[in-house]
This record gives structure tokens, sequence and C-alpha cells, in this order.
């Protein structure tokens, strides 16, 4: 079987906009001796965080998201420049959260809007933490700390209220490893 990577001549591109957390490229591509156009949004990756507090809860922020209201979400962020994806986990949990995980564990990477979206995100599991500081959020963050247990987390998932892509794949995947 070919690799289609082998085959496939690096596209040109032209920027038609760039913004605070986003650009916009449009890719003139050779591949398989055809030639197409393609939209690509890049866009900077993240990593996410599943934490237990030790009483079979996890650690969620209800944070604002325009526009689409408040969501339930584990707590994440984009990753800074050349920085590596655990680094920017524990990071990113201590700010939204004011907790700091003593053990952190790698559970899956996805590309959640593959096709036309250059972001990865990088999603771990804590089961150890540690309050060490109050959270500290940007000026366009709004959010609150929630605490939940796994078991209506994973319910709420199901029934479509937990709508966020990286809490879905964190829980459902460490649930699949868990026999939940």
């Amino acid at each position: 079987m070919m690799n289609n990577r082998m085959i496939q001549k690096k596209p040109n591109k032209k920027k038609v906009y760039d913004g605070k957390n986003i650009s916009v490229n449009i890719h003139n591509v050779s591949f398989r001796k055809k030639k197409f156009k393609r939209e690509i949004i890049e866009q900077k990756s993240a990593s996410a965080v599943l934490a237990f507090d030790g009483k079979g809860n996890v650690l969620l922020v209800k944070q604002h998201r325009f526009p689409h209201g408040f969501v339930f979400e584990i707590p994440a962020g984009t990753l800074d420049k050349n920085e590596k994806p655990r680094v920017g986990a524990i990071r990113e949990f201590i700010e939204e959260t004011g907790y700091k995980p003593k053990k952190l564990k790698h559970l899956i990477d996805y590309y959640p809007f593959i096709g036309y979206n250059t972001q990865k995100i990088h999603c771990y599991v804590a089961q150890d933490i540690e309050k060490v500081s109050e959270i500290k959020l940007e000026y366009d963050e709004f959010l609150t700390l929630v605490k939940m247990d796994f078991k209506k987390l994973l319910k709420m998932i199901v029934s479509g209220k937990i709508v966020d892509s990286k809490t879905i794949c964190a829980a459902l995947t460490y649930a699949n490893s868990k026999k939940v």
C-alpha cells in the first residue's frame, strides 16, 4: 500500500486571515496527479486534563463559550510556542483550577476538526492532585470550578448535556480503559 504523504507535494499557501486565535490559509494542493484548493484553519494545539479528587469526583470548569453560553468541560488550554503538551497541561490545570497534579498520565491525542484545522488536543488524566494556588483567569475567561461524580459525567455525556469534544474523548477513553 502506498503512503499518501510520500506522493503529496508540499502545498503553497496564501494567508487570507490572521487573528488572535486562528489564521486561515488557502492551500494549493497537488495530490495523485490532481490539483485543488483547501481552506485550512491554523490553530495552536492544546492540552486537557481529566482530574480526579480522590473521592470519585472529576474537576470540571463551567466556562462561558461564546456563542454557546456556559458549558461543562475538563480544564484545558492552548500551548505556548515550543511548549511540550505535558507542561502545557500542568500549567493550564493550575491556572484554571488552582490544583496541581502530582501524577499525570497521557490518555489520548486527537484532531477535533480533521480535514480543515491543524489543532491537535493532548488529553491527560490526573489521579492525585493538590491545591497550590487560587484560580488565575485571563481577562476574557469566565469560569467556575465544579466537582462532579465521574458516573454522573458519563451520564451527562450520553444524554447530550456534555457537548465539549475534549471532555467526551478523555472521559470515554478513561472509562473504557477502566471498564467503567
